[in-house]
């Protein structure tokens, strides 16, 4: 007999909820139907479902995403780098403490203590035909984040490579969640064609019919809930073989539920009520300015060398969402300044290397560029500033007024955000150390309180 079983995916959500609630009413209907024909259907996530630029996850550090999950009975789900990375080691571990459906990640392990009993390495759903089917996952190899933070993440791909290799014997049908990206994908069915589906995350690709790479189907819905992903598999029980398809519904061209302003009306206002207890008061407004050093971002700077072992500072003016405005402060004020889930970083380079560092900054395209990932959840760019460093009309640099020696070595506090390779290349090999879990603005916010009480 040939058995039908349906695989709704999602991906990259990162806390944009528009389209959650139609999306979510969608499954939930087809998924009826098709458990009114006698087929099988499941509902999974990749990671990134959270993201705490989201005033709703910053409130609830992420447990009332998996709040969203249970309503929506997810049935599989697996990290991305923003459950994995941006909350610390007790915060990770009560994440889905509530959660009502399976939790797997196959690569990463604590490195003091065992893992929390949620999250396993892989499952095994069975059909109501009977059919086995195993899912793997891992998620994306952050080392000096997860290292900081406690856990260990191993090599993805040989992970799961191992791991099919040892499971396909017991299952009928073998899937692999991945938080990887496109390429890691591609690549894992080249060295591994046992797996039957990879759904794909991370990049945020988006292939409407999925991609065939060596007998292996390949998904990618996208991000920001723009896409929900339907995988169609037909097993034929008697032969073995395995017919999939896979097909992005656009969820914006979904109905609308009727509740569904208010709900997201709903969300928004039970955070702020959580963050509007006034932590210190201020009694003047801190403005922001794109383009050139401001109150707010001097204030920023004196925080930042109150809380790093630095010489020098330097940021992008654009992280500055909002002011500072005069009065009583509150945690969801601060989150709209720096709603970034970026952290501090702390470099080694010498004075020969800074100032290279120094003239790469003075990008003039860089200011209005519209910057999107790595961190930054803001408009534009902004101008490159400079906090102890400043530099002569003879290029001369000077640290604290004193000119800079070629060779020796200096400390600059700076973000995560330029480490990634897109901005200052070197900075990926750079001895570095990142101060880790506060985020920009827990680094303000902890400032301002002894500042301002």
């Amino acid at each position: 007999m040939k058995e039908t079983i349906h695989i709704f995916h999602t991906n990259d959500v990162h806390s944009h909820f528009n389209y959650w609630f139609r999306s979510q009413a969608f499954v939930k209907a087809q998924r009826t139907l098709f458990a009114a024909r006698g087929e099988s259907s499941l509902l999974i996530d990749l990671g990134d479902h959270m993201d705490r630029s989201n005033i709703y996850t910053e409130a609830t550090l992420g447990r009332g995403n998996v709040e969203l999950l249970n309503e929506a009975q997810y049935d599989v789900v697996t990290l991305g780098n923003n459950e994995g990375i941006t909350l610390s080691f007790d915060e990770l571990v009560e994440l889905y403490a509530e959660a009502q459906f399976e939790v797997i990640v196959g690569n990463l392990q604590a490195t003091a203590v065992p893992n929390p009993d949620w999250m396993k390495p892989y499952t095994i759903i069975t059909t109501k035909y009977g059919t086995k089917i195993g899912m793997i996952a891992a998620t994306a190899q952050f080392n000096a984040f997860y290292e900081e933070l406690g856990w260990h993440v191993s090599e993805p791909r040989l992970n799961l490579v191992e791991t099919a290799y040892r499971m396909r014997g017991e299952v009928d049908i073998l899937l692999c969640l991945s938080h990887l990206g496109i390429n890691e994908d591609r690549l894992l069915a080249e060295e591994c064609p046992i797996i039957d589906v990879i759904f794909g995350a991370h990049t945020h690709h988006i292939l409407p019919d999925g991609e065939l790479v060596n007998g292996v189907l390949l998904t990618g819905g996208g991000k920001f809930g723009q896409y929900t992903g339907h995988l169609t598999l037909q097993f034929d029980r008697e032969t073995m073989q395995l017919q999939k398809r896979d097909r992005l519904i656009e969820n914006a061209l979904l109905s609308e539920v009727g509740n569904e302003m208010e709900r997201l009306h709903a969300l928004h206002e039970e955070a702020k009520q959580q963050l509007q207890t006034p932590l210190f008061q201020l009694t003047k407004t801190y403005h922001k300015e794109w383009f050139h050093r401001s109150q707010l971002s001097d204030l920023f700077a004196a925080a930042l060398f109150d809380y790093a072992d630095a010489d020098c500072a330097m940021f992008n003016a654009g992280i500055f969402v909002d002011h500072l405005a005069k009065g009583n402060v509150s945690a969801y004020a601060i989150h709209k300044t720096l709603p970034h889930p970026i952290n501090l970083c702390v470099i080694e380079c010498t004075g020969r290397e800074l100032k290279e560092i120094y003239m790469q900054s003075q990008n003039e395209e860089w200011p209005r560029l519209e910057l999107k990932g790595l961190g930054f959840r803001g408009i534009i760019f902004g101008k490159v500033l400079h906090y102890g460093l400043t530099m002569d009309k003879k290029r001369k640099l000077f640290i604290n007024n004193k000119l800079v020696e070629p060779d020796k070595t200096y400390k600059l506090a700076t973000l995560d955000t330029f480490t990634f390779g897109y901005f200052f290349p070197n900075f990926k090999y750079a001895k570095k150390h990142y101060l880790l879990p506060s985020f920009l603005r827990d680094i303000l916010r902890e400032y301002c309180k002894k500042k301002f009480e």
